[in-house]
């Protein structure tokens, strides 16, 4: 019996895999357009898609530090840093979005500080 359940568990989580995948597969397709908008200057549909993605799969990192980036673009400045919180939490050791949020803060801070003067 005790078999059986632990065959049944172990059947269940490979089933999940591929949904994973496609998961992560129809993210990536979201992230691509959103990059290619974003070249060419529609930020609003960008974030969009970025923001389909990471509803897609919301473990996906590189989309929230791409929706981080168009929300900084934007003026959107609390939801980029919940985004690149979120990425980081992520992705801890991925220099590139590490890098983006150390610059993020260092100019949000900056500026947030010469403001309060």
């Amino acid at each position: 019996m005790i078999s059986r359940m632990i065959l049944a568990a172990c059947l269940v989580s490979l089933g999940a895999l591929p949904a994973y995948a496609d998961a992560r597969s129809a993210a990536k397709e979201q992230v691509e357009f959103g990059v290619n908008v974003a070249q060419k200057g529609l930020w609003r549909e960008a974030i969009y898609r970025w923001e389909r993605a990471v509803e897609i799969d919301p473990t996906y990192a590189a989309a929230f530090n791409n929706l981080a980036i168009a929300y900084e673009h934007e003026g959107q400045f609390e939801k980029a840093r919940k985004a690149y919180e979120r990425a980081t939490e992520l992705d801890p050791n991925n220099a590139m979005i590490r890098q983006n949020y150390d610059l993020f803060r260092e100019i949000n801070d900056r500026t947030n500080r010469g403001g309060a003067r």
